[in-house]
């Protein structure tokens, strides 16, 4: 059987694993991100008020996505570290646990979605057409989120036991679909009624969905590291105990993110609406930046879990080391390309001017802090990869709650320009942060492997 042999993530190099198990994730993600641009480059060409509405929605996503993603990072560190602990048995039933865990997860987040949406964006001074399309919008893409939730669990299973390709190909069924469906939905062709933002919301639940099924069909009908036992199943408190270990810490830190966004919007919206717009530009856009390191990522955690699962100090240092290499040029490169080409990625959403003359400065300003976010975000997943993720939250609150929307708040009082440097002052912050709790776990944990 496939769990009985030394799994590759113990013998083969570190870089090969990494090249190997990130670059499927990569182009994913990137696709992913495709996905999400070309999302809002047909909400923009159907109505401003619609794009800002989707600019407005995007941290109730990710207040969605933080749920999920972070129950599935709690599964991923586990089934790795057991894995490489060769505790098979364990492994399966940690990976059973994440399909269960997220099915509830969705039931939770789609029951609050009905209670809250509107009640918060009531919070904006909106027009009443943005208001009525950011709801259309949220409620949709909430409420059909069981795709998403499962399709991520079975991607977050499959990549621990060191399978990158299939999470791919999920990946790219539902981007692509998406894709597809958009303009269809949107303005409605080959007999669709135009349905505008809410046809948006329909056509990326409908790629969502249909990435669940391909996903659970490769679960269930193939061989794995781990086998998924349903039949008879009952929890374990120790295993929920130990997916949340890591998985509460990375759920509150993504859902910091969420109320980070909003907060941020607030501050925003106090100068004007196309201001709240430059803002969910900017995080369409950086994706193409963030989302390769994100790929990155999904190799490198089940490889340092393995690692350290297997007492292997020297292969833990080493995914580190190239890891963090990695992310650092990717990010570097993303720099570059914001100051060079701003006014060209701008013009992609059908810009105004309003929006080039608040745009143009935004991206160039957020941008300078790329570089720092590499190595944060390398060293975090180190964290929740060998079971700590409670680091990861102190990383998340620090540079968003201490120190990003304080210098956003006092810096706004000067003039809306000032308000984007916030980032890479928060940044910077929190780098050092980051730099000293990994050399507390580097002299304290990693020295005595």
């Amino acid at each position: 059987m496939e769990q009985m042999k030394e799994n590759k993530m113990g013998t083969e190099s570190i870089l090969k694993l990494i090249i190997t198990m990130s670059l499927p994730s990569i182009f994913s993600m990137l696709v992913q991100a495709l996905y999400n641009i070309v999302d809002s480059i047909f909400v923009a060409r159907f109505s401003e008020n619609a794009l800002t509405a989707v600019s407005l929605a995007f941290p109730v996503q990710m207040l969605m996505m933080a749920l999920a993603i972070g129950t599935a990072v709690g599964v991923n560190s586990l089934v790795s570290r057991r894995l490489g602990e060769k505790r098979f048995d364990d492994a399966s039933s940690a990976a059973t646990h994440g399909l269960v865990l997220s099915f509830l997860s969705w039931i939770v987040i789609a029951v609050l979605g009905v209670i809250f949406i509107r009640p918060f964006f009531n919070l904006f001074d909106l027009e009443a057409l943005t208001l009525q399309y950011a709801c259309d919008y949220t409620y949709v893409v909430v409420i059909g989120s069981f795709g998403i939730f499962l399709q991520i669990a079975v991607e977050k299973i499959l990549q621990a036991t060191g399978n990158m390709m299939i999470p791919m190909a999920m990946m790219l069924v539902g981007s692509i679909t998406n894709i597809i469906l958009d303009p269809i939905m949107i303005f409605g062709y080959f007999g669709f009624p135009a349905m505008g933002a809410t046809g948006a919301a329909l056509a990326t639940i409908s790629g969502q969905i249909l990435a669940m099924i391909v996903s659970l069909i490769f679960l269930f009908c193939k061989n794995h590291a781990v086998t998924i036992r349903i039949k008879g199943f009952r929890f374990c408190k120790e295993t929920v105990k130990e997916i949340y270990r890591v998985g509460i810490p990375s759920i509150i830190m993504q859902s910091i993110g969420s109320l980070m966004i909003s907060l941020y919007n607030l501050i925003l919206a106090s100068f004007s609406e196309v201001a709240v717009t430059v803002l969910g530009v900017y995080y369409k856009l950086q994706s193409f930046v963030f989302m390769p390191v994100f790929g990155l990522t999904h190799g490198l955690m089940p490889i340092m879990g393995y690692s350290f699962g297997a007492r292997n100090r020297e292969r833990l240092k080493k995914a580190i080391h190239l890891g963090a290499s990695f992310a650092f040029v990717i990010m570097l490169i993303g720099t570059i390309i914001f100051f060079v080409a701003t006014k060209q990625l701008l013009m992609i959403f059908d810009s105004g001017e309003e929006l080039l003359s608040i745009g143009v400065p935004a991206l160039r300003i957020i941008s300078l802090c790329f570089p720092a976010a590499a190595i944060s975000i390398i060293l975090s997943t180190l964290f929740q990869a060998v079971g700590e993720g409670r680091f990861s939250l102190y990383i998340s609150a620090f540079r968003q709650l201490l120190f990003l929307l304080p210098a956003a708040y006092f810096l706004s009082k000067i003039g809306l320009f000032y308000t984007w440097f916030s980032f890479p002052i928060a940044e910077a912050a929190s780098l050092i942060f980051t730099l000293f709790l990994y050399r507390s776990m580097n002299r304290n944990t990693f020295s005595q492997l």
